[in-house]
């Protein structure tokens, strides 16, 4: 639980005191999209692994 906490407190430091409103809205939106795309690559995986699909 610390760990999640500890990358909250990075994600948050890390757009505090940027200037250009729009490019925090941009990276923000972009580190959702990368963590999505990150939940589907490992979903894919573990479906594949679970059901037994050739590679």
């Amino acid at each position: 639980m610390g760990t999640l906490v500890h990358f909250k407190n990075l994600y948050t430091e890390a757009f505090e005191n940027c200037k250009p409103t729009i490019a925090v809205v941009i990276l923000k939106a972009y580190s959702v999209f990368c963590a999505l795309m990150l939940m589907m690559a490992f979903y894919a995986l573990t479906d594949r692994a679970i059901n037994g699909f050739e590679f």
